[in-house]
């Protein structure tokens, strides 16, 4: 078994940034003499002295003992010069996104260091392959994406290019666990396992946007308190920055070739050109200025309960419904049928990717209204409905006041293809699964870094075989049918799992 590098190893990091601060921090708390460098004078000392002041209200708070912050802070020495780092053993940049500032500055420290030092990027979507390309040495040459803040967030993505020594990528998941991180190996290709992953994340929700199947403060709501997501995608792009998102969708988008499944959203390019960055820039997809309002998302208003619910056929959440309406002091009959809840007036089912209007034409039902998915339904706290558009216009009062009935918020939505929580799931596991075909990461590798990278509440394979192999396919061979273009076009290798009746995880 490789051995992580030992903590009498020197590490540098070159870029004293919030990333190359927070990796300095890591790097110290670990054991080793960290040595810190950045080109704008002063930068590193202030970095330091910002991680004094992290340091000292962890200690104020109990969490970190004095003495262990006075030998972090000792460890964490700034230097003035990239020459003062020739004692390195590992060296991480994390300098700007910018590929031929990181081709030169590793040129520069290949001449400075000793051969058998580590020249570690922290990018998180530049080709670790053409960072290398340049060297005398390019296998010593890898990838150690942080996710920010470092000293908080578990994951390290391991990143080889085609010429990085396998043994330089062992020794580098060695060191990041031994610096009790959670690493992850990945193969140099575009956003590597994170940022290639959640794209469909923010896609879908661009694309229901762009349809106006709901507005940004539903479509939040509903990934939230029904899919489980810690924030909904606008929110997050507007925490990030809708230039930052934007450009990583561009870049992976550009780096597959224009693959559609990475098409750019307009309404994004649009808010970009107007400066509306998001909580940067004080307006985004929401209104972060003074005084300003946040919306509340689409919410029905309170339904009359029904008194019968009819379960007609057996399935997991069906039973669930039932055993939420019985509590509730409703009547359940549980009948023969095809997986669908009746009541007086209406009839609901569970999104399958299809329509409402399209599924109560193929199947001859009348004021049929569809049920988006859930993280886990007898929990959340939201549904989403979309009734068909042939169905009476009190079909979707009667479906709320079930769910109303039951404890839940019902946000109605347009009737668009998968709904929300659905295709946003089902794209998410799709990209995994070519991920996965394409040798970039194991299926236990992308779960961990979705699942620890981005705190989703559950990895997309694992989370695609809870739901079932087969009824993502079918949602996504319905999304695709719809729409088109090959967007929506599934993974060989899920379509192959379906039909071998096999799964991603043992």
């Amino acid at each position: 078994m490789t051995e992580a590098l030992p903590k009498a190893a020197v590490i540098a990091v070159v870029g004293a940034g919030t990333m190359g601060r927070g990796i300095a921090q890591v790097a110290a708390a670990a054991g080793h003499t960290v040595l810190l460098y950045d080109t704008a004078d002063g930068v590193a000392a202030r970095a330091r002295a910002s991680v004094a002041e992290d340091l000292a209200r962890l200690v104020g708070k109990g969490k970190l003992p004095a003495a262990d912050r006075d030998a972090v802070l000792t460890r964490l020495q700034p230097r003035g010069s990239l020459s003062d780092l020739a004692a390195a053993d590992l060296v991480i940049e994390a300098v700007v996104e910018d590929l031929s500032a990181k081709r030169q500055l590793f040129a520069e420290l290949e001449r400075i260091c000793s051969p058998r030092a580590i020249l570690a990027s922290n990018t998180s979507s530049l080709s670790i392959t053409a960072i290398a390309a340049p060297l005398r040495h390019p296998a010593r040459c890898i990838g150690m994406h942080f996710f920010n803040p470092a000293p908080v967030m578990a994951l390290v993505e391991v990143v080889s290019g085609l010429a990085t020594d396998p043994a330089v990528a062992a020794t580098v998941e060695a060191t990041a666990a031994a610096w009790g991180k959670l690493p992850v190996r990945a193969a140099s290709t575009p956003g590597f396992i994170v940022n290639r992953v959640a794209r469909p994340f923010y896609g879908e929700a661009l694309q229901l946007l762009e349809e106006r199947a709901a507005d940004p403060a539903t479509i939040d709501a509903v990934l939230r308190e029904a899919g489980g997501f810690p924030m909904g995608p606008f929110e997050l792009m507007d925490l990030v920055g809708n230039d930052v998102n934007a450009a990583v969708t561009r870049s992976v988008y550009d780096g597959f070739f224009q693959d559609p499944r990475f098409k750019p959203s307009a309404i994004q390019q649009e808010l970009v050109a107007a400066g509306r960055l998001g909580r940067k820039s004080g307006r985004g997809f929401y209104d972060y200025t003074a005084g300003a309002v946040r919306p509340e998302p689409a919410t029905l208003p309170r339904q009359a309960a029904p008194s019968r619910v009819a379960v007609l056929g057996a399935s997991a959440l069906l039973e669930t419904v039932a055993a939420l309406a019985e509590a509730a002091g409703m009547r359940v009959e549980r009948q023969a049928g095809d997986g669908m809840l009746q009541l007086d007036g209406a009839k609901i089912a569970v999104t399958d990717g299809r329509t409402a209007t399209e599924r109560a034409a193929a199947d001859n039902l009348e004021n049929l209204v569809l049920l988006d998915l859930a993280l886990d339904f007898a929990s959340a706290r939201r549904v989403a409905l979309a009734a068909a558009d042939q169905a009476d216009p009190r079909a979707m009062g009667m479906a709320a006041g079930l769910f109303q009935a039951l404890g839940k918020a019902v946000s109605p939505i347009d009737d668009v293809p998968g709904m929300i929580v659905l295709r946003t799931v089902a794209m998410l596991a799709n990209e995994a699964a070519y991920a996965v075909h394409q040798g970039v990461a194991t299926a236990r590798a992308v779960d961990i870094a979705m699942t620890k990278g981005v705190n989703y509440p559950k990895g997309p394979l694992a989370w695609a075989e809870e739901i079932g192999l087969d009824r993502i396919l079918f949602a996504l061979d319905m999304l695709a049918r719809t729409y088109g273009g090959g967007c929506y076009r599934a993974s060989a290798l899920l379509r192959r799992k379906v039909w071998g009746g096999t799964r991603f995880h043992a």
